[in-house]
């Protein structure tokens, strides 16, 4: 077991996500509230990668905290009954860390409810902890305060946890704690993020096998 804890963001990295359900939604939602103005699946992947999503509604879009809110509860609706799939692999992944005595948690941007519906509706094991969108806005990735939680609910040292995140924020999340980096880029092929993550990660993985042989090695048979 290279770590003892496998810290994984949600969207894009465990759950193909943006591309099936959040950007659609948000589609629907500019249609709706700011009809004319649209935002482009590579666009909204890379404001979400930086700026972040709440910076961009508020500087591209110039929404205040009402319609933040607003937006909030319309993807609620919209993500309620859409449940996004698992890259395949990951799965496996997640087994196998458990099956070694190794921890897991999730920091997300996504609500915790929503991140334990989609585990159990893709067959992943349940994470030790998890961090979620319902965390007051100082408590959130990109804040250390998440990660700084799993170091010392789980008594570990920076060394032995791998954050795995496909964004920036995750990234100056690891940053500030001086948590090992995973990045990764099964989700998107833009050419202006990955350049950022190879530059500035000293790991970065296009597929999910790349990240499970780093992990553990190339043989990971009878671990499903």
């Amino acid at each position: 077991m290279k770590y003892r804890c496998l810290v994984f963001d949600h969207d894009d990295t465990t759950v193909n996500s943006t591309a099936t359900i959040h950007h659609p939604c948000f589609e629907r939602f500019l249609e709706k509230y700011y009809p004319g103005r649209i935002c482009g699946l590579e666009e909204y992947f890379i404001k979400n990668f930086s700026p972040g999503f709440i910076p961009m509604c508020r500087e591209d879009y110039g929404m205040d905290d009402r319609m933040i809110e607003i937006e909030g509860e319309f993807w609620k609706d919209y993500v309620r009954g859409r449940i996004p799939e698992a890259y395949p692999g990951i799965r496996e992944i997640m087994v196998r860390q458990k099956r070694q005595g190794g921890k897991t948690a999730v920091i997300s941007h996504s609500y915790r409810e929503n991140i334990l519906r989609d585990y159990q509706a893709n067959g992943l094991p349940e994470p030790d902890l998890i961090f979620g969108w319902e965390m007051p806005p100082e408590k959130r990735k990109p804040s250390p305060w998440p990660l700084q939680q799993v170091l010392q609910r789980f008594e570990l040292k920076p060394e032995e946890v791998l954050m795995i995140d496909d964004l920036k924020p995750g990234y100056d999340m690891a940053e500030a704690c001086g948590v090992p980096f995973a990045a990764v880029g099964w989700s998107n092929d833009i050419p202006e993020i990955e350049r950022f993550m190879r530059c500035n990660c000293t790991l970065y993985f296009k597929r999910v096998a790349e990240l499970s042989a780093y992990l553990f090695g190339e043989d990971n048979k009878g671990e499903a």
